[in-house]
Order: C-alpha cells, then structure tokens, then sequence
C-alpha cells in the first residue's frame, strides 16, 4: 500500500469517528506534497472535512495530527498552517522506502494481467496527400507516451493508425500529378514519396490560385471566381469517379498512396512506431452507409428531399449534421461512426482515445454524441485528446502554401544540433563513431520529444529546435545527462567493489539529511505520477516530474560526496539513493519515449 493509501484510509477513518452522522470515504481526502518552504512530506487539505464536520479547520487539523501520530509510528510529528497539515514521516520510514524502491525492478509499473481492460489508442491520421510535418509530431509524441503510460498502469493498449486516404485533398494531388508536364516519381525525381504527393498537393493550390486570378481578370468577382474555378470542379468530378469505382482514376490513387506509405515507413522507422492495427478510410467508407442506413431504420438520422442524409443534434447546443451527400458520397463523420463500430468489433476495446487537434474539438463532440444516439457499446468510453496546435516563432504553419516545418528535416536539424554541441564538449571522442551516431541520435530525438511533450497538451506551443537541445535547464538533454552521470557514478562503485542493493549491504544505521529524504520521497510519488499521467491524458507530467527528478539529483551530487563519503554505510546508502534514481528517470523516460544512455 503507497503511503498516500494508507495515510488517506486513516485520515477517514479518524474524521468519520468524530461524528457517527458524517462518513468521510478515503477518496475525498486530498493529499499533496508538502512545499519546500514547509515544514513536513505531506499535506493534508482539512477545509472540506471542516465544513462537513461543523468544525473550524485548525482545530480539526491539530486533533487529526495528534490522533495520527500518536498511532502510527511511523509518523515523526505533524504542524499546522492556516487550515493545511503537515506531517513529517520518521527517517525509519524514509529509509524502508528507500529499501522497497530499490529491491523492486520495476518501481511504479503495473504488470498487464489477464484480466487487464483493453485502451485503444488512435494517432497520428495523417492524409495521404502530404509528409508529416512537425504538428503531427506531437500528435505522435503524444499518442506514443500514452500508450506507454496506460500500459504502464496495467492496461492493455492497442495502438492503432487511421490513414485518411481518399477524398478531395488526395484528388488534389492526383489532378496536379496529371497536369504536370514531366510527372515526376520517387524513382525518376529521387524525392521521398510522402514528400513529392505533398510537393504536388502544393502545386495544384498554386494552379488553382493562378486559375482563380484568371477568371477576376475576366471580370468575375473574387467570390464567384472561387465558385467557378475550373480546377475544383475536375476535383470533385474525380472523386465522383474514384467513388463509383473508376478504374483509371482508382490505378493513379493507388499508385500515389503507395509513394506515401513507402515514404512514411522511413519517417515512422525514425520514431521507432509500429502499430497494432492500420486503417483506411477507403475500406471503411462503404461501411459507412451501412451504418447510415441502419440510422435511418432507427430513426436516429433523416433524409431530405434531395436525397441528403441529416442528424439534428440541435437540441443538445449543435447543429445539424450531414452524413450522407445527395450524390450518395459519404463525408468524414460518416467515416468515423464506421470505424468507431469496425474498432470496437475488432478489438471490444474498454475505452477509446483519439489522438486528435483541438481544431477538431467540434467535429468530435458531434461524433460522440451520434454514436451515443446509435446505441453503440462504447460511446461512453471514448476520449478526444485535444491538443494545441505548434507554431514557430515566425507564425503558423500552412501545408497548402509549403510553408510546413517538415518532420523528416526536423530530425535531422535536431541531430545535427546534437552531434554539433557533443563534439564540442568532447566527452565521447574515446567511443567508436557507431556509438557516437547513436548517442547524437538519442539526444537529438530525446531533445525533440521532451520539448514537445513538457508543454501541457491542451495549450498551444511555439517550437524552437535550438532551445530544446540545450544541455541545461528544463531540456530532454539536461535529464538524459543525469541520468548518465549516475550510471558513471554506478560504474566507478562497481570498479571498487560497491553495489547499491539494499538486502545485501547495510547502511540501516545511517542518518539521511534533508536533501536525501526529500528526494525519496520524489521517487516514491513516482507511482502516484504515472497513474496521474494516466488519468489527466498528460505526459507532460511525466516530462515534469522527470525534470524535478533530475534537478534534486544533481543539486544533491553538487552539495554531498558519493563515493566520498567518509563512512561506510553513507557510501551504502548514496550508492541505493543513486541507483534508485537512476531507475525512475529511466522508466520516466520510457514512458515518453526517450532512451536513457549511459554515456554522454
């Protein structure tokens, strides 16, 4: 039982005796971290307990303190502070904890069991008519952290991919492809296959402008130009065509999707992802007119006299929604109630995330509130993660127009970053240029991620790639750095003969300072931080807590010797605290996907 269990249970426990009208269940007793410039490991929140009981919050709080300490020995005092209180655990206490952290491999971690709940996690959906760019970067930081740290809280996570493969956008690329005059290929250009159908979705917008600018020339409005625009019209012609099954149309999109897919994997090979299960919306899109056929039997959409297929959701504070056109194509929330239902029958997940921007927020309240209508199993299972969109200091980012930070260049600019500052410092001149490249490429893609994922993802971020691989302060880098400076630390004990298991040497008669319990007591909230993580869909707790982690580590390694310790069991238990924290930062960083090296 974690002690913020335990203290919990015992607080209720004693509230709900001072009156026996009054229950007080463990879960409503609130329980945080005392701060620094406090006296104590934890507080307890009394207000609440104050008005529920009648009585006034100091008073509940001395009385709660004395009762608590008096049995439970492991408490070493309690004091009072405007309602908070404020309990200091006993060194004994600090050093069990000490001992438990280190004997556990791993600390914090949940095993998967048999009976585990199922969370399907959905990220990143890109179209098929352009490479990734660095938005969808931390849609995939974001997505790949939280299956981590839902597996870490013993659930079994299946990771899944939605490629939006057909309609208007891949036409795009399509149209312009067969106007161009030299119609490039991967094979004939050498140019990555994701990024050339990008380069041609941007080459049709420029010819659709300059047909655009033509008609206005001709005497048209701006307005009426964009209604009469001759190139928009062949687009929805094609995907009229792609639809009914048209077989040179169908070949071309084929062919132009495989560059994608063929490009992407190296992109995908970089981030180390693999998934679960792929989907395409050309595969499910079928599907969906089933599932509004089956709507409409129920009554839950209606059809007007155009033949268009409606749902009114007016009545819950939105608007009425298309789902089926009247030329009988479907629409992207015809899609996702196919594949919410094809998902849940493939997998009978528990809980669904979609990993999803906040531009989207709308389109996903009326998602689920469809699928609710419908009576689908899971519709009260499902989570949108909205996430703020990354701009650069220059503005946003517009794929239309080019003007996109390309994901594939990204990485590579923040290796280089990388490989540049190591050299500089010249601390892995003695290694092979093998190991080299893969140290240059953990700090570059621990950089990248950390940056990204330290943001809380519902605000907007603006990335800046030489920040972010910075060794000091609040950086990727900076942690991964303590990290290996504890394994050097390690390495060198084991030289002399020293090893930090707590069940095979003794170091119970030491005394720990200040700096040492305080920095247990962060490791010990480290179970407490990956099911919050969990539960608030946030690595960038995790990202936060790493770096407090981090930070009191190396403050600690500035003020106190390890090695150097004059005394035998202070070596011991510095050595355990060292080892200790060496685990959580490197299970931290698993859980956001960063590699932890041994040497930088």
């Amino acid at each position: 039982m974690n002690v913020f269990t335990e203290l919990a249970q015992r607080v209720a426990l004693y509230l709900s005796s001072l009156k026996p009208e009054v229950t007080i269940q463990p879960l409503e007793v609130q329980i945080k971290l005392t701060p620094a410039e406090f006296e104590g490991d934890y507080t307890v929140v009394v207000f609440p307990f104050a008005k529920k009981l009648g009585l006034l919050p100091d008073q509940v709080a001395s009385d709660l303190g004395q009762a608590l300490c008096q049995n439970w020995e492991m408490l070493g005092g309690f004091n009072v502070v405007k309602g908070f209180l404020n309990f200091s655990f006993t060194k004994v206490y600090w050093k069990a904890k000490l001992s438990e952290i280190t004997a556990s491999p791993h600390w914090g971690v949940k095993e998967v069991g048999s009976k585990a709940a199922t969370v399907m996690i959905e990220y990143p959906s890109p179209n098929t008519n352009k490479p990734l760019h660095l938005g969808h970067l931390r849609n995939i930081f974001l997505g790949y952290s939280l299956s981590r740290i839902f597996e870490a809280n013993g659930n079994r996570v299946i990771q899944v991919c939605l490629y939006n493969d057909r309609g208007t956008n891949i036409s795009k690329s399509m149209l312009a492809y067969l106007k161009s005059e030299n119609k490039k290929t991967p094979a004939s250009s050498g140019i990555k296959g994701d990024k050339l159908v990008g380069d041609y979705y941007v080459q049709y917008n420029e010819m659709s402008k300059l047909a655009q600018e033509k008609l206005v020339a001709q005497g048209l409005t701006p307005e009426q130009a964009k209604q009469e625009n001759p190139l928009d019209k062949e687009i929805a012609e094609m995907t009229v065509k792609w639809e009914a099954g048209d077989e040179a149309v169908r070949l071309l999109w084929k062919m132009m999707n495989d560059w994608f897919y063929q490009g992407v994997a190296e992109t995908y090979n970089l981030l180390g992802l693999s998934y679960d299960k792929l989907y395409f919306e050309s595969d499910v899109y079928n599907l969906g007119r089933e599932t509004v056929k089956d709507g409409l039997e129920k009554g839950v959409f209606y059809q007007k006299e155009d033949g268009s297929v409606w749902i009114d959701l007016t009545d819950v504070g939105l608007d009425q929604k298309l789902v089926l056109r009247s030329n009988g194509t479907t629409v992207y929330i015809t899609q996702d109630i196919a594949l919410a239902y094809q998902k849940q029958k493939d997998f009978d997940f528990q809980h669904s995330i979609y990993v999803v921007g906040n531009e989207q927020d709308y389109h996903f309240k009326v998602l689920f509130e469809i699928l609710k209508r419908l009576g689908m199993n899971c519709a009260d299972h499902v989570y949108h993660l909205s996430y703020g969109m990354v701009e650069l200091p220059s503005g946003k980012m517009k794929s239309r127009e080019g003007t996109v930070v390309d994901a594939d260049d990204l990485i590579e600019e923040v290796f280089s970053i990388a490989q540049q500052m190591a050299n500089e410092q010249g601390k892995l001149s003695e290694l092979a240029s093998t190991q080299r490249e893969q140290i240059y490429r953990q700090i570059g893609m621990g950089a990248l991620r950390y940056f990204i994922l330290k943001v809380d993802p519902k605000k907007k971020m603006i990335f800046n790639p030489q920040e972010s691989i910075d060794f000091n302060g609040n950086t990727g880098p900076f942690i991964q750095y303590t990290h290996a400076r504890i394994c050097s630390i390690l390495r060198q004990a084991e030289s002399v003969g020293l090893y930090p298991d707590a069940e095979k040497n003794n170091w119970q008669d030491y005394k720990p300072v200040k700096a040492e319990i305080s920095l247990i007591r962060k490791l010990d909230y480290f179970p407490m931080i990956v099911a919050e993580a969990a539960a608030q869909y946030s690595p960038a707790l995790m990202a936060n807590y790493l770096y407090e982690i981090a930070s009191d580590y190396s403050s600690y390694y500035h003020d106190y010797s390890i090695l150097k310790e004059p005394s035998a069991a202070g070596r011991l238990f510095r050595l355990a605290l060292s080892a200790s924290a060496r685990k959580v930062i490197a299970q931290a960083l698993y859980l956001i996907g960063i590699e932890a090296p041994e040497r930088m």
